[in-house]
């Protein structure tokens, strides 16, 4: 079996260059990435009970699953973390490879899905950012990488509730009406309720600690995290 939609990595292939522009097609990811990293780092830090104030995340192992261009690996390793990045895209990874040396990050980027991942360690955290509503099929995907996760290990799982109003707000308000991505850019059949989520993770030892909305402040240009989970959501299991 495999988790890897061939649809999906072609559409993300052919924007690859663009991952680090701010203002390209990811510039949604770019507004969006400042509170996913905030919500990681403070979960992390509480969870794992660090104390090191410069490089907060030392001595934690993460797997980007999905990782793309590296809008993420790339701040968890600033922050002290050894980081994994993998994606399905051999594109994605060589963009992500090249700024990594161009910025002197050390990630040890590959091109793989969770499944065919040929390492021989688990990791303390995975992040699933954005990524299970693009999978071929999600309950194989999250099996795989739920292997992949130590005991009392931690996996985010960042994506969009399947409501009418994501549909409205997620695909014909973003792709559509703001242009903020390119259309196709979702199917709403591929999203995924909390609720759904939350059974799949359970029958693989994995137990829902927190559940959060992502909300846009249009005003203020900026992403927040809120009791809204309507539209977009984020969140936190625990491998027993």
């Amino acid at each position: 079996m495999s988790s890897i939609n061939k649809k999906e990595i072609e559409k993300f292939s052919k924007m690859a260059t663009e991952w680090w522009d701010p203002k390209g097609k990811f510039k949604p990811l770019h507004k969006f990435n400042p509170i996913r990293i905030k919500y990681i780092k403070e979960n992390i830090i509480n969870d794992f009970k660090l104390k090191n104030k410069t490089k907060p995340l030392d001595k934690i192992d993460i797997l980007d699953i999905g990782c793309g261009g590296g809008l993420l690996s790339e701040p968890m390793q600033r922050l002290g973390a050894s980081v994994t990045g993998i994606d399905a895209s051999i594109k994605n990874i060589k963009i992500a490879k090249l700024h990594a040396k161009k910025n002197k990050l050390k990630i040890n980027y590959l091109c793989s899905s969770p499944e065919k991942l040929k390492i021989n360690k688990k990791f303390d955290v995975i992040l699933n950012m954005e990524v299970v509503e693009h999978v071929e099929d999600i309950e194989f995907f999250l099996n795989s990488c739920s292997k992949l996760l130590k005991k009392n290990g931690l996996m985010f799982v960042a994506t969009i509730n399947k409501t009418l109003k994501s549909y409205v707000f997620a695909i014909v308000g973003a792709e559509y009406v703001l242009k903020w991505l390119p259309i196709g850019t979702h199917e709403w059949e591929k999203f995924v309720k909390p609720e759904d989520l939350k059974n799949i993770l359970k029958k693989n030892s994995l137990v829902l600690n927190s559940l959060d909305g992502m909300n846009f402040n249009i005003i203020k240009d900026e992403w927040n995290i809120s009791k809204d989970i309507s539209v977009n959501y984020i969140a936190k299991f625990k491998k027993n």
